[in-house]
C-alpha cells in the first residue's frame, strides 16, 4: 500500500455553514506543506496524486486501481486554514480547493524558500517565484525628478 501524509487529516462537522451539503477538511500543516504525499513501497519515489502512483505501481507489476468518479453527486469539500489566528480558519471562508489551501498556506504561513536574485524579494510558493524572476527589472518608471524605480511608486517627492 501506499504510504499517505494525510493521515493527518481531520473532518470537521461542527463549524456552521451555509450550505448544508458542504464538507469542511481541516489538513495539517505538515500534510499541506508536503510535496510527494504518495510513496512507493517499491522504490520510494514520490507523487503529488494517488492517481500517478497507482499508475507507477504498473510498472512494478504490482496490483492497482484508478479511482472512478461516482455517478452519484459527492459532497462538495472546503478547507480550512490550521492556523487558528487565519481569518481561513472559520469555516465560512474556508477554501473551496486543495491547490488553494496549499498555495494559502505556504503563502501567509509557511517558509519563503525562493528568493529573486535581481531584487532579493522572497516567496514561499515556486511558481510565484517563477513568474516575479520573468518581470523582475524588466519595467521602470521614472519620477519627474529623474529617480528611476523597478516599480510604480505612487508619491515619491513633491514638486
Amino acid at each position: 500500500m501506499c504510504t499517505s501524509a494525510c493521515e493527518n487529516l481531520t473532518l470537521v462537522h461542527d463549524i456552521p455553514l451555509a450550505d448544508p451539503d458542504v464538507e469542511v477538511v481541516a489538513l495539517s500543516p505538515k500534510t499541506l506543506l508536503a510535496t510527494n504525499r504518495y510513496i512507493c513501497e517499491v522504490c520510494h519515489k514520490g507523487f503529488q496524486r494517488d492517481q500517478n502512483l497507482q499508475l507507477h505501481r504498473r510498472g512494478h507489476n504490482l496490483p492497482w486501481k484508478l479511482k472512478q468518479r461516482s455517478s452519484t453527486e459527492a459532497k462538495k469539500k472546503v478547507y480550512v486554514c490550521p492556523e487558528v489566528t487565519c481569518p481561513h480558519h472559520d469555516g465560512s471562508r474556508a477554501l473551496g480547493d486543495l491547490t488553494g489551501i496549499k498555495k494559502h498556506y505556504s503563502r501567509k504561513h509557511g517558509e519563503k524558500k525562493w528568493k529573486c536574485d535581481r531584487c532579493s524579494k522572497k516567496y514561499a510558493v515556486q511558481s510565484d517565484w517563477k513568474a516575479h524572476t520573468k518581470i523582475c527589472g524588466t519595467k521602470e518608471y521614472r519620477c519627474d525628478c529623474g529617480t528611476i524605480f523597478s516599480r510604480y511608486v505612487y508619491v515619491h517627492c513633491s514638486h
